[in-house]
């Protein structure tokens, strides 16, 4: 019924009554504080001023609106696969991407820690679709910096014995305990900290 009334609604092309980037930036702040399942429908449009019907209209639904609010996320300011290639180097690519995330888990301004790591833990079996969505996302940030350490040790650049899968694992595995810390109330010197521990992996 919902998607019915959400295609009769673009079909006839009414304009938004709303900021969509507006409302996409609370929900996305929302979904970061408390989780994807935690965050319900009616906490969202009280939050962003809309009605039900008009969430429909601009995202289809509660899970349309949760993976924009997640492309968002990774977009701000700069996608990680971005900051990857930036890179001069391998290793500058897990130092910027571990020293960024210190640094948006610690923002005064948003919720702490790491909304793809908040919105995985409380994700159900019940919305096994979202929770694979995710597991998708991470998986290919992790798989683009696997790549850039494999160019490097072809490169000369790290030995040629380099385990690239694991050391990509590695940052990643810093990056969501580093989230786990940021929510526990840790200091973004404390985070600072465990990435100039990770970072002699890198040698």
């Amino acid at each position: 019924m919902k998607t019915s009334q959400s295609s009769s609604i673009r079909k006839a092309g009414r304009p938004l009554s709303f900021d969509r980037e507006a409302a996409l930036e609370t929900a996305m702040l929302l979904f970061w504080r408390h989780g994807y399942e935690s965050t319900s429908l009616g906490d969202l449009t009280a939050a962003m001023g809309v009605s039900p019907p008009s969430v429909y209209a601009a995202f289809g639904n509660k899970k349309g609106l949760f993976l924009e609010s997640v492309r968002r996320y990774l977009s701000h300011p700069t996608s990680p696969q971005e900051i990857i290639d930036a890179a001069g180097s391998a290793r500058d690519a897990a130092l910027a991407l571990m020293s960024g995330a210190a640094q948006t888990f610690t923002d005064p301004t948003t919720p702490p820690g790491c909304m793809l790591a908040t919105s995985a833990i409380s994700v159900s079996a019940s919305a096994a679709d979202v929770q694979a969505e995710l597991a998708a996302l991470r998986n290919a940030v992790e798989a683009h910096l696997r790549r850039r350490i494999e160019h490097a040790v072809v490169d000369g650049e790290l030995p040629e014995d380099t385990d690239a899968g694991a050391l990509a694992g590695h940052t990643t595995a810093v990056i969501q305990g580093m989230s786990t810390l940021a929510r526990d109330g840790a200091s973004r010197d404390k985070l600072l900290g465990v990435v100039r521990i990770a970072m002699r992996a890198w040698g």
